[in-house]
């Protein structure tokens, strides 16, 4: 198993509920307040939280569990409505690597989020989005 699905299955299970190693697990996973800030810095332009209010992309609110391309109020690229996958931590974390090498032919122009401690922070925050 490669370092980065490790990273993202050990931070799918803390996200969505499976305790794997114990209580102070949850802060190797991301840090939710740390998430936001980068969120805010890096996503924010684009997304908003807010449920059902688009920007140049999607509502990121309740994204975590929802299928890839089915959000309401919004126009997906064929390509992501196609996709087949729910946003876990896996794919959040895989998206925010490079969104064109997830889903090749989306239409998110964002080259991704080299720092893998980075993205984890954003995934936790992503998660806390309801």
């Amino acid at each position: 198993m490669t370092k980065q699905i490790f990273r993202a299955a050990f931070a799918a299970a803390l996200l969505f509920g499976a305790p794997v190693l114990g209580a102070n697990s949850a802060q190797a996973a991301g840090d939710p307040a740390r998430g936001k800030a980068a969120f805010q810095a890096q996503c924010a332009i684009c997304h908003a939280t807010v449920p059902g209010k688009t920007l140049v992309g999607p509502s990121l609110a309740g994204v975590a569990g929802r299928a890839a391309g089915k959000g309401a109020g919004f126009a997906y690229s064929p390509a992501l409505a196609k996709a087949g996958f729910k946003w876990d931590a896996a794919h959040l974390d895989l998206w925010l690597t490079g969104p064109a090498k997830l889903v090749p032919g989306n239409r998110m122009p964002y080259a991704g989020m080299a720092n893998a401690a980075q993205r984890a922070d954003v995934v936790a925050y992503l998660g806390t989005l309801k």
